[in-house]
């Protein structure tokens, strides 16, 4: 089923960040500190791209006793098409914070 996705700032972040490495599957925490979006932000965003079908998504059981599993995404196909049109456009920023400088 075909879904319209909105393209808003943060999801073209998310989308340039998931393209960087479209082949690997990846975990919320890791796009959230690569983007800099906050979970109130960047989990409603894999969510709705998932209901598009542009990532498929699977749990990851952890190795480390007593850890629980993790929800890990990559983009399909026709996510990895949709991203690289939504992202063509180069003043997409590659994240929404900037390192913090520490002058003396």
């Amino acid at each position: 089923m075909a879904h319209t996705i909105r393209l808003s700032a943060q999801t073209r972040i998310l989308l340039s960040a998931l393209l960087e490495r479209a082949s690997q599957w990846r975990y919320g925490y890791d796009l959230s500190r690569e983007t800099g979006l906050k979970a109130g932000t960047l989990y409603p965003i894999l969510m709705r791209l998932s209901d598009a079908e542009w990532l498929e998504t699977r749990w990851e059981e952890s190795s480390v006793p007593g850890r629980p599993p993790r929800h890990m995404y990559r983009l399909t196909q026709d996510g990895r098409s949709g991203a690289r049109a939504a992202t063509k456009d180069a003043s997409v920023p590659a994240r929404l914070t900037r390192p913090i400088c520490n002058e003396v």
